[in-house]
């Protein structure tokens, strides 16, 4: 009797769906014929599944980490999530996140999906490994986020409860740029500004917001041939409240992050940045 060939993305499915480990996925499904429901019912039968539709479940609580290299000129965010805070707070649970953190760091792959198909210890993927934890844990595991930075300085904040940070991409390289970057970090993590300026405002969101700002003047019974520029001033506005280098300084009201950030260091500005939170 010839072996039933079952594919990764089979085993991959009857794992997030039952917590199982690979292997017992691997041989529930050669065992049930390649069929998905009766390879379930195997590892039920075995007491392996450890929760069906798991993937339904909702995993809002976790770990985010941010960190750069040792010369500070590239940086990785990564968010491990939960379901539970118990398991956020596990050490355990932590350090492996750390560890998905310096497999980053020191690949610096381009996507999150290429992240999850990196060598964890040699054995298996990170996927693999998230996997894994599925089942060991008993609740839905899923790294849910990776972004990467590269600039002439990075800097980082992360959140005392883990649960938030940021990378800043700076274009110089001196201690007082460093120490302005981390002022912005925090900035950014307190008022989440949707861009670093105006120019990098997604066209989408611009078009959105010019039509809410007509339709707000239309409302107030503002003339039709008035409605494009009192838009294009609650533009303007929103703006300055959303893009970080129009933002007010949080630490000074009187100037703006562009403002404070030239009263450090001439030209100094901010090239990209980052925020990860849960």
């Amino acid at each position: 009797m010839s072996e039933v060939k079952v594919s990764l993305a089979d085993i991959n499915k009857l794992r997030q769906s039952t917590g199982a480990g690979m292997m017992d996925c691997k041989k529930a499904l050669e065992e049930a014929g390649g069929d998905y429901d009766t390879a379930i019912d195997v590892l039920r039968k075995r007491g392996i599944a450890k929760a069906a539709k798991r993937e339904d479940r909702e995993a809002k609580e976790g770990v985010v980490i941010a960190q750069t290299n040792a010369d500070n000129t590239k940086g990785i965010v990564i968010a491990l999530n939960c379901e539970t805070d118990f398991v956020a707070r596990n050490e355990k649970y932590i350090a492996l996140a750390q560890q998905f953190a310096d497999i980053a760091l020191a690949n610096m792959p381009a996507t999150l999906e290429a992240l999850l198909a990196l060598p964890y210890e040699g054995a298996v993927s990170i996927a693999e490994k998230v996997g894994e934890q599925n089942g060991i844990l008993g609740e839905k595991i899923e790294l849910s986020r990776y972004e990467m930075i590269a600039a002439d300085q990075v800097v980082t904040y992360n959140h005392s409860n883990n649960k938030r940070s940021v990378l800043v991409g700076l274009n110089k390289t001196s201690d007082a740029a460093g120490d302005a970057g981390r002022d912005v970090a925090m900035q950014i993590a307190a008022m989440s500004p949707v861009s670093v300026s105006k120019d990098d405002v997604d066209p989408e969101v611009i078009a959105k917001e010019i039509e809410i700002g007509k339709d707000l003047a239309r409302n107030e019974g503002k003339a039709e041939e008035m409605l494009e520029k009192i838009a294009m001033g609650r533009l303007n506005k929103f703006f300055a409240e959303n893009t970080l280098l129009s933002q007010k300084f949080v630490k000074n009201n009187d100037v703006n992050v562009q403002q404070y950030l030239q009263s450090v260091e001439k030209d100094l500005t901010v090239t990209a940045f980052k925020h990860v939170a849960l």
